[in-house]
């Protein structure tokens, strides 16, 4: 069993119009932008970066914004839901924030929360969970209600049970079963440490786009610790990357048996490593590979409020 991992560490989704992306996740969903980049492996896409007030790990929506993309088809093999902690209490203070932006908001319950259920910009589907969460917000909106970070992941798969025992070996022990739904954290258990398995075998698989999850990444302390996690992942089986440098954490990534993709990504060197804390997201930083592309991905690129 892996004993390197601490909870999550991001959420990468892709997207459609960046403009619109920036929008909802600063002035409805009350994030800071803390990094403006490109796609490693696609420089005229956006990478945009979301969380508390230096992106602490375990805080982080991200996105690839792509202007054209079209629209996902929600199945089995994916990441079904995103849920972010909100302060106890502040569900109603939500569902009136979200009614004067005009994003529907449905009430739910599970494993007696309180909870509430949306979609983004792009129809992804979105949690506000009320929970115990002393991490301090960003102030994009008042503290009594604002976001303070991710609270869990829905895995939407086909069979529940080929997923378990990965979940088993990354430190995650079930909590609890409810309808379609198993419930997961490791010994934290915390926000931010849980995981549930959506089981719907009834569901054809998904499609990408627009909406849909690209990878759920984990948290390592530092490359030391990511280097145990890959040597475990790899002699159990699993055929992970080589370690990539994604300037402002390490990654690994790794396909689950449900066909969803997992990152381990290191908590060094963290977004302030090229622009203060204070300026974080405010200005186009490049990958050293692609600074010469500046001019005209600046040219190319849609403007940011």
């Amino acid at each position: 069993m892996l004993t390197d991992l601490n909870g999550l560490h991001h959420v990468t989704s892709v997207a459609g119009a960046p403009r619109a992306v920036d929008r909802f996740w600063r002035e409805v969903m009350g994030l800071r932008r803390v990094k403006t980049t490109v796609n490693f492996d696609n420089p005229e896409v956006y990478h945009l970066y979301f969380g508390d007030r230096i992106g602490t790990p375990g805080t982080v929506m991200t996105h690839f914004p792509f202007p054209n993309a079209r629209r996902g088809a929600q199945g089995t093999g994916e990441t079904g839901q995103i849920a972010f902690s909100i302060p106890p209490g502040s569900a109603d203070d939500w569902a009136a924030h979200l009614a004067a932006h005009d994003v529907p908001v449905t009430r739910e319950a599970l494993f007696g929360e309180t909870r509430l259920a949306l979609t983004g910009p792009d129809g992804e589907r979105l949690v506000l969970v009320e929970a115990e969460d002393d991490r301090k917000p960003w102030d994009g909106l008042p503290e009594a209600m604002a976001i303070r970070g991710l609270h869990s992941v829905s895995l939407r798969v086909a069979d529940r049970d080929e997923m378990l025992p990965l979940l088993h070996f990354m430190g995650f022990a079930e909590t609890g079963r409810e309808g379609a739904v198993t419930r997961l954290a490791d010994e934290t258990g915390g926000p931010a440490h849980i995981v549930e398995i959506e089981h719907r075998p009834d569901l054809s698989p998904a499609r990408e786009g627009a909406g849909s999850v690209h990878h759920v990444a984990f948290r390592a302390r530092d490359r030391d610790s990511q280097a145990r996690i890959r040597d475990a992942l790899t002699e159990a089986g699993h055929r992970v990357t080589d370690v990539r440098d994604r300037d402002y954490f390490w990654a690994i990534y790794f396909r689950t048996p449900g066909g969803i993709l997992f990152e381990v990504a290191t908590d060094e060197p963290g977004f302030t490593r090229d622009e203060p804390a204070e300026a974080l997201g405010e200005e186009l930083r490049l990958p050293s590979q692609h600074a010469h592309l500046r001019g005209d991905l600046e040219r190319m690129l849609q403007p940011l409020d």
